[in-house]
């Protein structure tokens, strides 16, 4: 069974395409295709009008018409598309939804906050131990941080506080209240905590630190590393970092949000699986199919 997912971030668009191969009691998912193109539909959303300019609706279309194609010359058995934070606030979200649909035939979903945590809630389940977590998903628009106990998820929220909303606004003083007061009403009081992060800009920081994506990064050595892309230059962390141009920037703002949300929890590490809202999407669509009888075997 072959399986398409596209998260349509405020940053960036990830897309892939998974086989998933089933023999006896053990089932794989292996990847055959994957792209991130980086379409910042945050930086028309955040500002002015709230609108996507008809340059980058332009630009959208073809990418999802692109996506479409390899989605068929895969002969792709199901696909999910889905849109988050910049895509739900733009006034002409919907016409730009209805335009790729009538020019390539791709269904997308306009999905919310909670969705999206529901959703990455499906792969996070695998790191989470019978201690307390705290896991924040950081994007370019929102953040979403959900509260486990016992394996069990007792709360969970988005906020607007997202790497390119930041980077475009700056500090909105009321919404980090929001986030503080939310988790001081959830937390269990005096009890240790561990963190899990997922979203582009942690994996980038824990490869920064460690050397790899992923692993546990210390909280004092994530304050280090933000002091480190402070004193640098734009340009700077784009030659002596290797970081992407549209992860240069980002990930500077992307950085402050971890940090603050793990000190407000009271974590002194984050747990960075290598795991995302695509991963989450996968996993949806296996189940969806499995529970409708639609699995095929395919090598």
């Amino acid at each position: 069974m072959k399986l398409a997912a596209i998260d349509i971030g405020s940053n960036g668009v990830r897309f892939q395409v998974t086989n998933v191969i089933r023999y006896g009691d053990e089932t794989t998912f292996k990847k055959l295709h994957f792209m991130r193109f980086p379409l910042r539909l945050g930086a028309d959303v955040f500002e002015g009008e709230q609108r996507l300019s008809e340059s980058t609706m332009d630009r959208f279309v073809q990418l999802m018409t692109a996506f479409k194609t390899i989605v068929d010359l895969y002969k792709v058995d199901d696909c999910f598309a889905i849109a988050t934070s910049a895509m739900r606030e733009a006034e002409n979200g919907q016409e730009l939804i209805d335009r790729v649909k009538e020019t390539c035939g791709l269904q997308i979903n306009i999905i919310s906050g909670k969705m999206e945590a529901d959703m990455i809630n499906r792969v996070i389940m695998f790191h989470i131990t019978e201690k307390n977590h705290v896991h924040i998903d950081v994007g370019g628009g929102s953040t979403e941080l959900i509260l486990y106990k016992n394996r069990e998820k007792i709360a969970s929220r988005s906020f607007k506080i997202g790497s390119v909303r930041l980077l475009k606004y700056g500090e909105n003083k009321e919404t980090w209240e929001k986030m503080e007061s939310w988790v001081a009403d959830h937390l269990p009081d005096h009890e240790e905590i561990i963190a899990l992060g997922t979203g582009g800009n942690i994996k980038k920081l824990s490869e920064l630190i460690n050397g790899v994506k992923g692993g546990v990064v210390q909280l004092d050595e994530l304050e280090k590393m933000r002091r480190k892309l402070l004193k640098m230059e734009y340009e700077e962390r784009m030659n002596k970092l290797k970081l992407n141009p549209d992860r240069a920037d980002v990930i500077v703002p992307a950085s402050k949000i971890y940090i603050t949300a793990m000190k407000l929890a009271g974590a002194k590490e984050i747990i960075v699986p290598n795991i995302g809202l695509k991963d989450g999407i996968m996993t949806y669509l296996y189940e969806k199919n499995i529970s409708k009888g639609k699995f095929s075997y395919n090598n």
